[in-house]
């Protein structure tokens, strides 16, 4: 009883995984993503959090 209730669970996820793939291939695929660049201040190369200037430029 129980291996049939096992083999179920299986092939009913089998075919949620099939349908899935169906549905959606284009998941996954790095031309949807915008080309984003960390910013790097000039003077000290630290990379630069939030739109304020770096805290090199703060101190002096």
């Amino acid at each position: 009883m129980i291996i049939k209730a096992v083999s179920l669970f299986l092939i009913g996820m089998l075919a949620l995984a099939m349908f899935g793939r169906l549905k959606m291939p284009k998941v996954g695929k790095k031309d949807d993503t915008p080309n984003l660049k960390a910013r790097k201040c000039r003077k000290c190369g630290s990379y630069i959090l939030g739109k304020g200037p770096c805290a090199c430029e703060k101190r002096g």
